[in-house]
């Protein structure tokens, strides 16, 4: 039996998702700008789906973008908006622990002369609100951090910190990276009054390949590149219905079982710290307060990769961290001030809305024989 609890790397596509796909390939097969009914049949899937994603993020369906992902969402969000406010500012404020997607885009924003004000966490590994928005000045052009952090599940103050940047400098633009917060903490995009905040499919249980942008109404974003003029300019190309048709079911699902789904989450979580207290070598590095579905924990003396490996060849999937960073050693953690001992030896769990308990019971009796097994030979050499 295989025991999957990478959720955070990506998730099994649900069932209503890959029927919709398939669906959508072999039946609504159109290209939703032509305009005979097969294209209208398409371009009704792609309606549902933007309504479908509205009712979740809190704002009118004509404010949500598909893309192709969080990646593509991200660089549309900071590139497409500092290149339509030119005058307005040369600085961006940013955190010291984003995804690539983020931090690599502004890293070349600044190469092209913009200023960057990365923020990072307190010793406590929390952010302090006061910090991120005293960071603002009036040549602040954007502010761009993470909703929850991907490799422990911290939250980051965005209740807290939104709201202050709008009160002192209402024209600054602000984009949420979403990816491992949406659906899964309370949010309306529209209420809290962020401008750009993206979203990724394949973390919810959709195909990969597809994810969403939304963009606050009269918030200009230049497109940053050019096409046939889909998404009203925004991201030409075709867009893709079946990826967006299973998006939109995925959603639905989550939708009409969201809490259950978050109990789940909290009950895995509260489980896993309780085995996990039994084990004596064994650091919890994610926060009491983070985001339930994520739990990071650290086996001093012992190499991420050698244990994973490890948990492997019993069927048990988990992560040495982002996915992204494909096993190199977490800068992220090291400035959540992490000790590199902790750092080398980093497991990220995370579960599903299928992860249950006999699962993170097994996963916890092969954690503890592995433990002792890789032990002895650290002892031994």
């Amino acid at each position: 039996m295989e025991i999957y609890l990478d959720n955070c790397a990506t998730t099994k596509v649900c069932q209503p998702a890959a029927e919709a796909v398939l669906r959508a390939m072999t039946q609504d097969y159109g290209n939703p700008s032509s305009l005979h009914k097969k294209g209208l049949d398409a371009e009704h899937i792609l309606t549902s789906a933007r309504r479908t994603a509205a009712s979740l993020l809190g704002c009118d369906y004509s404010c949500v973008y598909f893309t192709g992902g969080a990646t593509d969402s991200n660089n549309i969000a900071i590139q497409g908006a500092l290149a339509a406010h030119p005058r307005d500012g040369k600085t961006i404020v940013t955190t010291t622990v984003e995804h690539p997607s983020v931090a690599d885009t502004v890293t070349a924003m600044e190469k092209r002369g913009y200023t960057v004000k990365r923020i990072a966490p307190g010793p406590n590994g929390q952010f302090d609100p006061h910090e991120i928005v005293d960071a603002v000045d009036e040549d602040t052009v954007l502010v761009t951090f993470m909703m929850v952090n991907n490799e422990l599940g911290t939250v980051l103050p965005y209740e807290k910190v939104v709201p202050a940047i709008r009160r002192r400098f209402p024209k600054v633009l602000i984009h949420m990276d979403g990816v491992q917060g949406f659906t899964k903490l309370p949010l309306s995009v529209s209420k809290l009054d962020l401008d750009l905040f993206s979203f990724s499919g394949h973390k919810l249980y959709a195909p990969k390949g597809i994810g969403g942008l939304y963009i606050k109404k009269g918030v200009r974003i230049l497109p940053v590149e050019y096409g046939g003029g889909q998404e009203k300019g925004l991201r030409s190309g075709t867009e893709a219905v079946p990826s967006i048709a299973g998006l939109d079911a995925a959603l639905n699902m989550i939708k009409e079982n969201r809490a259950q789904i978050l109990a789940n989450y909290q009950n895995c979580n509260r489980l896993l710290r309780s085995l996990l207290a039994d084990m004596p070598e064994v650091v919890i590095n994610s926060p009491e307060n983070g985001c339930p579905h994520i739990l990071n924990i650290s086996v001093p003396g012992i190499p991420s990769e050698i244990m994973l490996h490890a948990l492997e060849e019993k069927g048990i999937y988990v992560s040495s961290g982002s996915a992204c960073s494909k096993g190199a050693l977490s800068g992220v953690l090291a400035a959540f001030h992490l000790p590199q001992e902790r750092i080398r030896s980093a497991l990220r769990i995370s579960f599903s809305y299928e992860t249950d308990e006999s699962q993170l019971r097994t996963f916890a009796a092969a954690l503890r024989e592995v433990i002792d097994r890789l032990m002895k030979v650290v002892k031994a050499n």
